[in-house]
């Protein structure tokens, strides 16, 4: 390989610096070295990766698509999708997952089932878990699409989470089908987030929410 000419005045380069060294350097400490430049250059892409925003898109009957950073997919029966965090032991930080959402046939405007369809759906997760706490419930909005949310404390494998659950549907007349994003935290995986009421609005499950889009 031809080396590109440089000027007396910025010379010498490192590389001539080093290869007197690099030529009496025997073959195991040449292999070590390779090994350590490979090495680095793996954990500045492993780096690059984890700071990258994924990203997550379903089609069907009822499509949307969001991006996220910091969160793991795993499995869950009977939900389209759901992503996690957890501590180094193990323990859950937070969770973001999305299932179906239908009502019961209804007439008049969505804005007004919404609110109905949420008595029903607070009192199935009371039900559900007797540690269940509502928190306060109300109208919002997910990327200019009405919605409601609905906030809580309540017992996930023997610890104490913050819950919000969005109710999201289709702004269709007679629109039934839609998503319930179901989103919790531990109360000490952020400091910004003291209270259910503030889950989402900032940590790794603000950005999913935030760029949700149903449809």
């Amino acid at each position: 390989m031809v080396a590109v000419p440089i000027k007396p005045e910025y010379g010498p380069t490192l590389g001539r610096l080093l290869s007197p060294r690099w030529r009496a350097a025997s073959p195991l400490a040449r292999g070590a070295v390779r090994v350590l430049v490979v090495g680095v250059i793996a954990l500045a892409i492993g780096a690059f990766l984890t700071l990258e925003n994924a990203h997550y898109s379903r089609g069907g009957r009822v499509p949307f698509s969001f991006s996220y950073r910091g969160l793991d997919r795993v499995a869950a029966p009977g939900e389209w999708v759901r992503l996690e965090r957890h501590a180094s032991g193990g323990r859950l930080k937070d969770s973001f997952s999305v299932r179906p959402l239908v009502l019961p046939p209804y007439s008049g405007s969505l804005s007004g089932e919404l609110p109905l369809y949420a008595a029903s759906y607070i009192s199935m997760l009371r039900r559900r878990d007797t540690n269940f706490v509502l928190r306060g419930e109300g109208k919002t909005r997910v990327n200019a699409v009405p919605a409601y949310n609905v906030f809580y404390t309540a017992r996930v494998a023997g610890h104490t989470m913050f819950g919000r659950d969005v109710l999201l549907v289709a702004q269709r007349p007679g629109a039934r089908e839609g998503v319930n994003i179901v989103m919790l935290t531990s109360p000490t995986a952020n400091a910004q987030v003291t209270s259910p009421l503030e889950v989402a609005s900032a940590g790794v499950l603000l950005k999913p929410l935030k760029t949700f889009t149903l449809g």
